[in-house]
Order: C-alpha cells, then structure tokens, then sequence
C-alpha cells in the first residue's frame, strides 16, 4: 500500500513528530514512508515504529501520490532536496500538501522549487515538542485547501498545540518568541541557579530549585486558565519578599527591556536568515 504520509528527514524534530503520530495520533506504520539516508538512524526509525525507511526520494513509489510530505530537514540542506518531490505536484489529481518545519525557509523558496501551483505550509515548532508540549505556528499559500489545513494542524498537534497566521511576515516574530524561547527559559533556570549560589546556597540545591521553581511555575501557566498577569499577582504579597525582586525585574530596565530587545535580535536574525 503506498504511504499517505512522506516524513522528510527523521532527525530530533521529524522523530517527535513520528512518534507523535505513532504513539498519539494513531497513524498506522503502513501509512508512512520516512526518507533518511543516514543508516544508523534509517534502523532505529523502523525499529522503533515500524515504518518504511529509504535511502532517497528516487526509493518512493513514483506512482502513488502521498497525502502530505513533510520536511523536517535542516535549512542548510533543504534545497538539495525539495527537487525531488517536484514529480508529485499535480500527480493523480491536486497532489500533495507540502508541510515544512525548516526554519527560515520561505514559502516562496518552496514554490520556486516545486511550482507555482505546489500547496505549501510553512511552519515553526519548537524543541518542547520533543515532550509533546511544543507549539507551532502555521501559514500556508493560497492553493492550500481547508481540509489540509485541518490535517496538518492533526498531524502538527501530535506534539504540542498549533496556532495559525495569514501573514508570514510573522514567522520572523514567531521565531523570535517561541522558535527561540525555550533558550530564554533554560538561560532563567540557569540565572536563578547562579544568584543562588551567589546568595549562599549550594550549587546542586540552587540548580535544583531552579529548575523545579521555573518547570512547576511552566506547569501551573499550562494548567491556568488565568492571564500571566494574574498568576504572577496571586504569588505577590504588597510589601513582601517577591514585591521586592520584581521591583527589579520590573524596572525600566529590567526583564520586559532586556526580552523585547532580545525577540527583537532574533527576529531581525530570522529574517537576515530568510533572505540570504
């Protein structure tokens, strides 16, 4: 039987969305041809999950036309690659939606490389999706149907929640913010652990309250229904302890300053990154 799904790369994020779709999402092995020319990886891929490993893209059945191909390649490699799948635009009826998560890549990159009638997703997870706690953000062109959208917001789910964007403009944003955050929360954990030590604790206690200070705190924000804003009110007394570590955090220069002018570094990067 010809896969419906073609996965494009099973390196750490193309195996979280494998096991996504294996473990949560149901999709029988049958279902999905993996292209992965590293052979170490390629045995681990089919041990694990069953599924149909190949060499190459010449490997897949140049008859059947899969329902989606994902790319989960990295950026610097994606355009030694995306050629090989020109053959199945337009194959057997609309042919397949294209769904990349490699970063930076324009949906323009991909239409010059597929054509101009190729149906196209362009998206940005992140590394939480390695736990199933990722998000990613989606835009599509213009000859991508609904139904498509719908499958692969099911297929981008298998690892965390998914938002979508009309502009893509944005994508540069969206990396900025969640693309790169989860650097942001470690270098937190990190920080917090270090001002410990500074105040007197010992480094394997400091690190531990960190880490379980900023996971926990992660939690509860996922769990609440309640606005950031309002979390961090219920935590702070007037006059007490974490009014007086916020009034430093808060400051004029304090952490709003110094992320807005990091989001703003990473998205000038992203679209530095997307030009060329």
């Amino acid at each position: 039987m010809p896969a419906r799904f073609v996965l494009v790369g099973g390196g750490k994020m193309g195996g979280a969305l494998l096991a996504g779709w294996r473990d949560k999402g149901g999709i029988p092995a049958d279902d999905i041809a993996v292209v992965e020319p590293m052979a170490e990886a390629a045995r681990e891929l089919h041990a694990r999950h069953g599924v149909s490993v190949f060499e190459s893209a010449t490997a897949l059945d140049t008859a059947a036309t899969p329902t989606v191909v994902l790319f989960a390649v990295k950026p610097q490699v994606i355009g030694d690659v995306v050629g090989d799948y020109r053959r199945f635009v337009g194959n057997g009826g609309g042919g397949p939606v294209f769904l990349s998560i490699a970063a930076g890549t324009t949906i323009g990159f991909f239409e010059s490389n597929l054509g101009a009638d190729a149906a196209i997703v362009r998206s940005m997870p992140n590394t939480p999706a390695a736990v199933g706690r990722g998000i990613t953000v989606a835009c599509a062109n213009g000859q991508v149907a609904g139904d498509q959208i719908a499958l692969c917001t099911d297929l981008l789910s298998a690892v965390g929640e998914v938002a979508w964007i009309d502009d893509e403009a944005l994508m540069d944003a969206v990396t900025g913010v969640s693309g790169s955050g989860p650097a942001y929360v470690f270098l937190l954990i990190e920080s917090m652990a270090a001002a410990g030590v500074a105040a007197g604790l010992a480094p394997d206690l400091s690190e531990k309250l960190a880490r379980a200070t900023v996971t926990g705190a992660g939690e509860l924000a996922f769990r609440s229904s309640e606005a950031a804003e309002i979390l961090r009110r219920n935590v702070t007394s007037p006059g007490g302890t974490t009014a007086a570590a916020l009034s430093v955090l808060m400051s004029a220069d304090g952490l709003e300053a110094l992320m807005t002018k990091a989001v703003a570094a990473a998205t000038e990067r992203s679209k530095e990154l997307a030009s060329g």
